[in-house]
């Protein structure tokens, strides 16, 4: 089973966003048979194997094993990954972009669809795949704006410049600055 299975096709993200399929497909995060999900879902096992059957050609289940059950043979079903991440692409751009400055949030959300995009290619069966992921909170008062973001960007700069090169592995650093939402909003 693979962590992330990205979606990049209209018919993959019909098939899925059915409230049924994500149920039967919750179901399958573990080997199991049409019957033994529709005991789960309170289902006929007909049913849930349409749902499965219409996964399966998506690509969003496998079947794992076959099993002899009273005379008839039974799959057994896996969902093919722990997270479904749907492309950005599905839907597309909608109009031209606005801007290209690395502090407008049409830049920020341009780069996430790029992380996202790069992330999803990635053989993430790999034991030894190096990576990070690290995410805070940094408070800055409103005067303070400038003078911190041209930090950052002095330190990032400094980072590419240091590890630039043409030798080595390559890794892409992408780092996202934005303002958090109260959580309190909307309460």
């Amino acid at each position: 089973m693979r962590d992330v299975v990205y979606l990049d096709r209209i018919e993959q993200a019909e098939v899925l966003l059915k409230p049924q399929r994500i149920e039967v497909l919750r179901q399958l995060a573990d080997p199991r048979s049409c019957t033994e999900v529709a005991v789960e879902l309170d289902q006929t096992p007909q049913r849930v194997y349409y749902h499965v059957k219409r996964l399966l050609e998506a690509d969003l289940v496998r079947q794992v094993a076959e099993r002899r059950v009273r005379g008839i043979h039974e799959g057994i079903y896996q969902a093919a990954g722990r997270s479904y991440w749907l492309s950005p692409g599905l839907v597309g751009r909608i109009g031209l972009r606005q801007t290209r400055d690395r502090l407008s949030l049409g830049y920020l959300v341009d780069l996430m669809e790029s992380v996202q995009a790069d992330v999803a290619a990635l053989d993430l069966d790999r034991p030894d795949l190096p990576s990070i992921g690290m995410s805070g909170e940094i408070r800055v008062r409103p005067e303070r704006r400038q003078e911190f973001l041209g930090e950052l960007q002095q330190t990032l700069q400094d980072l590419f410049t240091r590890y630039g090169g043409a030798e080595g592995d390559a890794f892409r650093l992408a780092v996202a600055c934005y303002p958090k939402g109260d959580p309190d909003e909307g309460a």
